[in-house]
């Protein structure tokens, strides 16, 4: 699989206090695809993905060490701008976390903060990316409605519309269907499956079900360490190393 990639990793290694976490991972994320991240329980998927976003800044115990480049960027570098970063990254957590506000200032909360006063535009924008996030029709009559009273499964879609709002590059998935039934699980995995032709996506998933119906890039992660990547189809059919064998056959979970 030949691809164009903006985001690279160079030999990360990610310490909580004496504990390293990540060990020198190196690796480069497709553009305009979705990449799933699998592995056991506790091998570093999560900190792989929060360290995308520079949530992981040397604080309380933590250690960086290794760059990640964003489009060129060092993004650990001291002297970056975090909000610079961030607004290149649109997160969907585990547990969706609409904003204490309506359906409609949760979707204009971003553009608001990066200045926008437009109520024409803004309302545009609201209008777009619900619609983008297949939840428009579900919400168009309602949009001063406390996000609140939203399902679960709404307010995920919510979350991703007001992640999209700020228009960045990279959709990052933190397990975005383990809270969700199946119904909306769907709806969230068929608007990644949309997405993924004008977004970089990157999905953590303890689901093999899930990576095998998604994934064009499949991120192996076993101890720490990056064991194999590659082409989904690849991976699934044709693993390389036993581990990711011992992975998929259910030997290891």
């Amino acid at each position: 699989m030949d691809f164009q990639s903006h985001i690279r990793i160079e030999n990360l290694s990610v310490y909580f206090d004496d504990l390293r976490i990540l060990k020198d991972i190196t690796l480069d994320i497709p553009d305009r695809r979705i990449t799933v991240i699998i592995g056991p329980s506790g091998c570093g998927k999560t900190t792989l993905l929060k360290s995308l976003n520079r949530l992981l800044d040397p604080v309380d115990g933590v250690k960086v060490q290794g760059r990640i480049l964003v489009d060129g960027e060092d993004i650990y570098d001291p002297r970056m701008e975090v909000t610079h970063i961030r607004k290149k990254m649109g997160l969907l957590s585990q547990k969706p976390q609409p904003l204490p506000m309506s359906i409609y200032d949760n979707v204009a909360y971003g553009p608001r903060v990066h200045g926008l006063k437009d109520k024409k535009k803004l309302a545009g924008i609201v209008e777009h990316y619900l619609k983008l996030a297949g939840l428009w029709e579900e919400v168009k009559g309602r949009l001063s409605a406390p996000a609140s009273r939203l399902s679960v499964g709404q307010q995920q879609r919510l979350c991703l519309a007001r992640g999209l709002a700020v228009e960045p590059e990279i959709i990052l998935g933190d397990e975005p269907t383990s809270a969700l039934d199946p119904q909306s699980s769907q709806h969230v995995e068929k608007r990644l499956n949309e997405l993924k032709n004008e977004y970089t996506v990157v999905v953590v998933t303890h689901i093999l079900r899930q990576a095998k119906r998604i994934a064009d890039y499949i991120v192996f992660l076993y101890l720490g360490e990056l064991v194999e990547h590659g082409p989904a189809e690849e991976i699934f059919a044709h693993p390389q190393d036993p581990r990711t064998r011992a992975y998929l056959t259910g030997e290891i979970s």
